[in-house]
């Protein structure tokens, strides 16, 4: 009674103990929402995190698989050790390696017949081949020794020296590009045959090694990978691979037994098309490069039709 009497006192005139609770649990009554006002972010410099923090490398973007499409095939030299091959108004033009054999040919894609060779001496051993305006360009393996022959005729014009072994070469057009059976390009002058740089080619964020022959193409390269049926196509600013052809079964088994590895790309920018051979093959395979749809791993085979 005495509670009941001390409550009462306190409410206002007219107003009950349950009109009170009721008013209790009712939330305050929120303030209005203001107006929010967008900011826009002003850069003066920029820094690193920290040092010895490098950046986070960007995502490796997929490699679309390629497969061979062949056109037609006419004869090659069962005696050509081929390092190197390249397409020039309408001839072939390959290198061939071997101490005592290395040659530089000119070949008629229409037969296959060899119209020109000239040899290296014969303690010179023969890799890779590039043409830079009315020159060709011939590596050796371990020698350290660049040779320079005129397209027209074979004659001699000179060389250079350079440091480590020989194995691919190209010319993008602004330098020569070369490989030494590791992971990483070279870039050479194109007159002086000086060091220019180099970049390191990666597949899926591993190192490619054993990049052998090659071919310059519109700013990238093809490469043979050594011992392997794989040509990759390489993005030349930052070494990455982008597409992987697939050129395995060329050869009939029994063909294949007979011949050695894989190597030799040369590029027709006016067909588009690309011409495959290998160390020792009967054949050159005149091809395209077609993209290859692989299916989802968890698709499912078609049912055949009833």
């Amino acid at each position: 009674m005495r509670l009941a009497a001390l409550l009462a006192g306190a409410l206002p005139a007219g107003a009950s103990l349950g009109a009170v609770h009721a008013g209790a649990e009712q939330a305050a009554a929120p303030t209005p929402e203001q107006t929010v006002k967008p900011l826009s972010v002003r850069v003066h410099r920029t820094f690193h995190a920290g040092a010895g923090q490098a950046a986070a490398p960007p995502p490796e973007q997929t490699v679309k698989p390629l497969s061979v499409r062949v056109h037609r095939t006419f004869p090659h030299e069962t005696t050509a050790f081929t390092q190197g091959l390249l397409w020039w108004r309408g001839k072939l033009y390959e290198s061939t390696g071997r101490r005592g054999e290395s040659e530089v040919r000119r070949i008629d894609p229409n037969t296959g017949a060899v119209e020109l060779r000239a040899a290296i001496p014969v303690f010179f051993f023969g890799e890779g081949l590039a043409r830079v305006g009315e020159r060709l360009a011939l590596l050796t393996w371990q020698a350290g020794r660049l040779f320079f022959f005129s397209i027209d005729d074979f004659a001699r014009q000179g060389s250079k020296n350079y440091r480590g072994e020989g194995w691919g070469l190209c010319h993008d057009g602004a330098r020569f590009v070369m490989s030494d059976g590791g992971a990483r390009l070279h870039f050479r002058d194109t007159h002086s045959f000086a060091p220019l740089g180099a970049v390191d080619v990666h597949m899926d964020g591993a190192p490619v090694a054993l990049l052998n022959e090659l071919e310059c193409v519109e700013g990238a390269v093809y490469a043979n990978v050594f011992q392997s049926d794989q040509i990759v196509r390489i993005d030349l600013p930052s070494g990455r691979v982008t597409h992987r052809v697939d050129a395995a079964g060329l050869l009939a088994p029994e063909a294949a037994r007979q011949a050695d590895v894989l190597n030799g790309i040369a590029h027709n920018p006016q067909s588009g098309r690309f011409y495959l051979t290998g160390k020792l093959w009967p054949l050159f395979f005149e091809v395209t490069f077609e993209v290859t749809f692989e299916a989802p791993a968890d698709s499912q085979p078609t049912p055949p039709s009833p």
